[in-house]
């Protein structure tokens, strides 16, 4: 039995539960990171279709004494990081490198302590996907025997790619991969 009131529900778009789950997230105006007149006619986020082969099996090397540093955002503001190691991968038949870092205001937080934060840019980027590049979380919990799981089909947009109010790290230079990562979320399309 339907409703009456169930027409002007949408139903949450998506193909997997993190697409589902980060439309749901956006929907909501209590935490979108939307401007309102986007959130208006927000009906979900694009995605790549889902690629099993960009689901990859990365080697971990573990930085070792590196500094904490400032890492530029899209403000004045400087988050302050330390490398937490270097992933290296085959992807597409490449060899590819990136570093992974930690945010060290993290640490103090039970609910991110955990959190690796990956930034990359690849040749999608500025076209297909957002210019200033996408961004991977893993936890620290997720290393097993120096080696982790990388799944790009859930990569995402920094919010300041939606809203300029945010302030985002930008992705340094070196986390640039030279191929197409035709996975994960597009550029957002404001109309």
């Amino acid at each position: 039995m339907l409703s009456c009131n169930s027409g002007d529900k949408r139903a949450l778009v998506g193909e997997t539960e993190y697409q589902k789950k980060e439309n749901a997230y956006f929907k909501d105006a209590s935490k979108s990171p939307l401007k309102k007149k986007d959130l208006k006619k927000f009906k979900g986020l694009d995605f790549f279709p889902v690629d099993s082969t960009y689901i990859i099996t990365a080697k971990l090397k573990r930085a070792k004494n590196t500094p904490v540093f400032e890492m530029p955002t899209t403000t004045d503001r400087k988050a302050l990081y330390k490398e937490f190691g270097v992933v290296t991968f085959t992807l597409k038949g490449k060899n590819c490198t990136l570093t992974i870092y930690q945010n060290q205001d993290n640490l103090e937080d039970e609910v991110y302590k955990d959190y690796l934060f990956l930034p990359f840019t690849d040749n999608t980027s500025g076209n297909e996907s957002y210019g200033g590049g996408r961004y991977m979380d893993i936890k620290t919990t997720d290393i097993s025997n120096n080696t982790i799981t990388l799944n790009f089909n859930n990569t995402y947009n920094p919010y300041c790619a939606y809203n300029n109010k945010y302030s985002c790290p930008l992705t340094p230079r070196k986390n640039h991969l030279d191929l197409e990562i035709k996975a994960g979320i597009k550029v957002f399309d404001k109309h």
